[in-house]
């Protein structure tokens, strides 16, 4: 796993939404939270985000335990992206963010402009955080 990237805050709060922060690491584990993806299909999935900040907030991810990156040795190189046991935690989380900017648009009377956005059940095992970042505090 990669290295923590920066020192998360001592407030809950703070941290959750620290870890968090970034215009596409919610998004990335909204896609994540049903299967694994490789990052050609997140890339398809985000077509306004590039490849580089996808990358970017893919590692911090990472690092910060909610993303688990897992290389396959073949020609080329394939790597897929699933969301662990404490990114999958955050599934109930994700539904009430969705709920939320449902009602928000019909508030402000923009609910036929919005997406579709169901958080699914997950039918995958996903890989647990390594022991050594479960420790940290």
């Amino acid at each position: 796993m990669a290295q923590i990237i920066k020192k998360l805050p001592d407030l809950p709060i703070e941290r959750a939404i620290r870890t968090l922060s970034g215009r596409w690491k919610a998004v990335i584990l909204y896609h994540l939270l049903d299967a694994p993806k490789r990052l050609s299909e997140l890339t398809r999935l985000m077509p306004s985000a590039s490849q580089k900040v996808l990358i970017q907030q893919l590692r911090e991810m990472e690092a910060h335990g909610l993303v688990h990156r897992e290389v396959f040795p073949q020609v080329p190189p394939r790597v897929d992206y699933s969301a662990t046991e404490l990114g999958l935690s955050l599934e109930p989380v994700m539904l009430a963010l969705c709920e939320w900017g449902q009602r928000h648009a019909r508030e402000l009377d923009q609910i036929d402009e919005l997406a579709d956005c169901i958080v699914r059940p997950v039918h995958t095992k996903a890989r647990p955080a390594p022991a050594a970042h479960a420790q940290r505090t």
